[in-house]
């Protein structure tokens, strides 16, 4: 269920503070103002710096925007090369392509050359050469990036299907490509590595999804198959939106909802959302099945399977319609 942002406490650097505060800065020039890496240390901790790639820090305070993200990748990043993959799509503008976790753990950046031009060989870059047309290219605030489409495809061409779902929507939403454009580019990678996960995923594609949980929340209904559920399904009551649901099946009046700890901790939040579902349930007649990460990532995928397919028989007996199955 789609709630407001909570807001966030601004967080300055003490006013003493040597380091920049405007844009972003490497580790070696951050230690020629703050000799102690200890205090680099302290200021991440306190959330006062962040690493937006890894080996550049940014003053929280700055915020975030393309313009930034760019200066913080052109830091570390050699002109003749291309940002690839997940790093792609986030200085693309994305905000759902990065891998778990990388927020605190930062991975090398993905940086690559066109094919025959030799691959980059740092301990902050993961790269090497790619068959990259010239169409495949664009810039962001100077620094080359693939294009929407073609990191989509790369995103799709990996091993597990929810970094592909999870990525591939995360681009869509930016909305520079059609679902028959993504479509039509795959077959350009007959024979590359992961190509069948390409082939699976890049049907399944929506960018009405928010979040990568919520693209991995489809797939899962997807694979159980009892019923379609459409993203972003808005709940109406005197000609005002009331709520809008992560995933629902209007028909049957089925919603399944991600609670993620960063929108939905806390004993308020909860509350808050319990009083929302109880009172859809009924005033609205809508069947809830909640989703938490150890349900969506953990060992209890089974499980939740289990409680997709049985919300959705249960419907249909309520309907008076027939079971799937």
């Amino acid at each position: 269920m789609t709630l407001l942002a909570p807001t966030a406490t601004p967080s300055f650097l003490p006013p003493d503070s040597p380091l920049p505060r405007d844009r972003p800065f490497t580790r070696a020039e951050a230690l020629d103002l703050v000799p102690n890496p200890r205090e680099l240390t302290r200021l991440c901790g306190r959330g006062l710096l962040r690493r937006p790639v890894k080996g550049v820090y940014l003053a929280t305070e700055a915020g975030d925007s393309p313009a930034l993200r760019a200066a913080s990748i052109g830091l570390v990043a050699s002109s003749d090369c291309v940002v690839c993959d997940q790093h792609a799509a986030w200085l693309l503008g994305t905000t759902g392509a990065l891998a778990p976790g990388e927020h605190l753990a930062l991975r090398p950046l993905s940086l690559f050359r066109p094919s025959g031009r030799g691959r980059v060989r740092t301990e902050i870059v993961d790269g090497g050469e790619r068959n990259l047309r010239e169409d495949d290219v664009t810039s962001v605030h100077g620094v080359r990036v693939t294009t929407p489409l073609r990191t989509a495809h790369d995103l799709g061409r990996v091993r597990h299907p929810d970094r592909a779902i999870a990525g591939m929507d995360a681009v869509a939403r930016l909305g520079t490509f059609s679902i028959e454009e993504l479509l039509a580019g795959v077959e350009r990678y007959a024979r590359m590595r992961w190509v069948t996960t390409l082939r699976e995923i890049a049907p399944l594609v929506d960018p009405r999804a928010e979040s990568p949980a919520e693209s991995v929340l489809r797939l899962r209904c997807l694979q159980v198959g009892e019923a379609p559920f459409e993203p972003q399904v808005g709940v109406v009551e005197d000609g005002v939106e009331i709520a809008r649901l992560d995933l629902a099946n209007r028909e049957l009046k089925v919603a399944i909802e991600y609670d993620g700890e960063e929108w939905h901790a806390g004993p308020g939040r909860r509350r808050h959302d319990a009083r929302r579902r109880e009172y859809l349930t009924r005033i609205h007649g809508w069947t809830f099945v909640v989703v938490v990460r150890d349900d969506l990532f953990g060992p209890d995928q089974v499980m939740l399977e289990a409680r997709i397919r049985q919300a959705v028989i249960a419907a249909r007996r309520r309907a008076g319609a027939r079971p799937s199955y």
